[in-house]
């Protein structure tokens, strides 16, 4: 369970919900909200009725403004440390590896940190008249965690994003294909990635989780090297009972009832 008041967290039919919920920080990340989705993406992965995560945040505006500036000062002051040094994933990592797709609904801004969970995440639903940016540059610190979105965006632009530090209109954002969609209101957004979700839910799990986490792999090893791990990784699918039931439903004229083996 996420720790109540920071992160909310609920499991309905297959779909898990994160909200961060810090409106009045404009949906920052403290430590303490930092370190409960870590905690969460190992309790996701472990958690055999979740199929697919919907990550969004309380309505202000700000979907997340990233690291809490204010709570790094006190650190620094207080402890003599820097933020990073006493988080666990500090760049959100552990994100990346997480079996089940994650659908960001972004009821609002986000930066920096917000922009992280944004690119961690498999799809990306984004609310009109909102902006999304890299923005350490305007406040000293670093994005070394901004490197795969070489392979989601043009380098130029993702180059203007790191240096200049300024925000990207949401349709500019959909336009270079970053974001799938983009909805006039928070409650469009939620829904939009609820029916994303639902129609993931509703697929086979093993071929959901092969093709999400082939996809990922390919980044890392490149074309050739990608096909060939992929195929290694599908081999799971294709010996599953699933991969029997879904053309026996399609033969009989009904759904399919996938058990995930």
């Amino acid at each position: 369970m996420g720790d109540p008041g920071i992160i909310e967290y609920a499991v309905e039919d297959g779909v898990a919900t994160i909200s961060i919920n810090r409106p009045e920080r404009r949906n920052a990340l403290s430590i303490a909200a930092a370190e409960t989705l870590h905690r969460l993406w190992h309790q996701i992965d472990d958690d055999v009725s979740v199929r697919v995560v919907i990550l969004t945040s309380a309505d202000c505006g700000t979907f997340c403004a990233g690291m809490d500036l204010k709570e790094a000062a006190e650190v620094k002051q207080q402890r003599g440390l820097d933020i990073l040094d006493v988080l666990t994933d500090p760049f959100y990592e552990r994100m990346r590896t997480v079996t089940k797709p994650i659908i960001a609904a972004m009821t609002g801004h986000f930066a920096a940190g917000g922009m992280t969970l944004c690119l961690n995440s498999d799809l990306r639903v984004g609310l009109s008249g909102t902006r999304g940016g890299i923005t350490e540059a305007k406040v000293g610190r670093g994005s070394p965690w901004a490197v795969p979105l070489l392979w989601m965006i043009p380098q130029p632009i993702l180059m203007e994003l790191v240096l200049t530090g300024e925000m990207m209109p949401i349709e500019r954002l959909q336009a270079l294909g970053f974001v799938n969609y983009v909805e006039s209101t928070p409650e469009a957004v939620r829904a939009r990635a609820r029916s994303l979700a639902e129609a993931i839910r509703d697929n086979a799990p093993l071929t959901v989780q092969a093709g999400k986490e082939s996809l990922r792999v390919a980044m890392d090893l490149g074309c050739r090297a990608g096909l060939r791990e992929a195929e290694s990784i599908y081999k799971k699918v294709y010996r599953s009972e699933d991969a029997q039931e879904g053309p026996r439903a399609f033969a009989e004229k009904r759904r399919p009832v996938w058990q995930g083996r």
